[in-house]
């Protein structure tokens, strides 16, 4: 549905963009990560036709966005940041405003069936401007929708939100992705190992990883990191654990559990279930630890001249301004 192959966007003489080449298929929902500056927003302005690349080619639904703009346009649905509302309309009011820009047939009918999709039917008749953020962003995804696009672009769609209204927002995405083709920035590394199919991690204007959240953490784990619970005394199970074949380490973390690393693609786990068991101890836990994708987005985009990088918080807020 989307083939985007060497697409690159200069500012002068700084280059926003360098080569970047995708495909998002029907039916999948892709995460477009990055930090500050790394290229993913004006890569999603050239999506949607918003403004031009320097070189490179994107084709959506067999159209090229350059070539055959008002024919991406009409299969596009495009969420903003910052959602274009007018206050003084009522919801409906405003629907039927944008339906009546893409000069759509059944406009009544198309924008009731919108309000019923994004759960704004019993709002229909209020005023845009005594909504809340969370209502406003469904009207803005409403817009986006009116139309039936094969294709939705949406750039930070729960920012702002509450933790309800974030959870809806994302049910609701996902119920869209499964007939469309939907590309999503976000700054929230939870919310796209969550939702996305596929994520694309892009830093400095290049695609450093794309693949599903469990494939990278799969490629990007250098050996199997396991967690150990047992009843008793931990410390006296290191040594234990230590002497076996193919482990690396044993680390005793401050509640009590062990955490052991041992060589990639060798599960060990019953010869460590059998050993514990056999000195006497009650084995409790004994369970994988996968490389979340906020580990994997921060080695990923670390600035190599800097001897190490600090983690910032799960929803600290990395969108390009």
């Amino acid at each position: 549905m989307i083939r985007v192959t060497g697409l690159t966007k200069d500012y002068g003489s700084r280059r926003a963009i360098h080569d970047l080449t995708f495909n998002a298929r029907k039916g999948e929902i892709l995460g477009f990560l990055g930090p500050n500056g790394a290229g993913k927003t004006t890569t999603m302005r050239i999506l949607t036709g918003f403004m031009p690349p320097t070189s490179g080619t994107v084709e959506i639904g067999g159209y090229d966005v350059i070539d055959h703009s008002l024919e991406v346009r009409r299969i596009v649905g495009y969420l903003p940041e910052t959602v274009p509302l007018y206050p003084d309309m009522t919801v409906r009011e405003y629907l039927e405003y944008m339906a009546s820009l893409r000069h759509l047939k059944n406009i009544e009918k198309r924008v009731t069936e919108t309000l019923e999709q994004v759960g704004m039917a019993d709002r229909a008749n209020g005023y845009i401007s005594n909504l809340s953020k969370g209502m406003r962003q469904r009207v803005g995804l409403a817009q986006a929708l009116i139309h039936q696009p094969e294709v939705l672009i949406l750039d930070e769609p729960t920012i702002g939100l509450d933790p309800a209204q974030v959870v809806n927002i994302r049910k609701l995405i996902k119920e869209i992705g499964q007939n469309k083709t939907v590309i999503l920035s976000t700054h929230i590394l939870p919310e796209a190992q969550q939702i996305c199919d596929r994520v694309m991690i892009i830093n400095k204007g290049h695609i450093v990883a794309e693949d599903t959240p469990e494939q990278l953490q799969a490629r990007l784990t250098g050996s199997q990191r396991v967690l150990l619970t047992v009843r008793g005394e931990s410390q006296d199970v290191v040594p234990l654990i230590k002497q076996l074949p193919g482990i690396l380490q044993v680390v005793e973390k401050e509640d009590g559990t062990l955490e052991y690393e041992s060589l990639p693609g060798q599960d060990i786990r019953p010869l460590v279930a059998r050993k514990i068991i056999e000195a006497g101890f009650d084995l409790l836990q004994l369970q994988p630890i996968n490389m979340s994708l906020e580990e994997i987005f921060l080695q990923l985009t670390r600035d190599e001249t800097e001897p190490s990088a600090a983690m910032p918080e799960v929803g600290y807020s990395m969108e390009e301004n």
